[in-house]
């Protein structure tokens, strides 16, 4: 069993900044990859960014290259998104997730995939207004 707890969340202006965190427990942290996803209103879950058991390889969506900064502290079995020019369509429940399968990941398209993830931490909500 994994625990995943975010916090960070809040609401901030246009071109602000946040910085998410993940808090895990259960296993060990350098035993499993990490992701962030998130879900707007009305509109599916989607991919935002993930990182490899030892942070040496990186994921990221499009929509956020440039932008957001995913990173892990292993010694805090800590994850963490940095978001940067923040945007209002960046508005969403932003959740992390934990993937316990190191042989198939790969920082690609498989990290994308939600179903790919074995466990998700209840979300934290990031509202950026106009």
């Amino acid at each position: 069993q994994v625990q995943l707890v975010e916090s960070g969340g809040g609401l901030v202006q246009a071109g602000g900044s946040l910085r998410l965190s993940c808090a895990a427990s259960g296993r060990t942290f350098t035993s499993y990859a990490m992701g962030w996803f998130r879900q707007a209103p009305g509109k599916e879950r989607e991919f935002v960014a993930a990182i490899s058991r030892s942070g040496g390889n990186i994921y990221y969506a499009d929509s956020v290259k440039g932008r957001f900064t995913i990173s892990r502290d292993n010694a805090k079995n800590t994850v963490y998104l940095q978001m940067n020019s923040l945007k209002p369509e960046d508005t969403a429940v932003y959740s992390c997730a934990a993937d316990l399968n190191p042989i198939s990941w790969n920082a690609g398209p498989y990290a994308a995939r939600a179903y790919n993830y074995d466990y998700w931490g209840q979300g934290t909500q990031v509202t950026v207004s106009s």
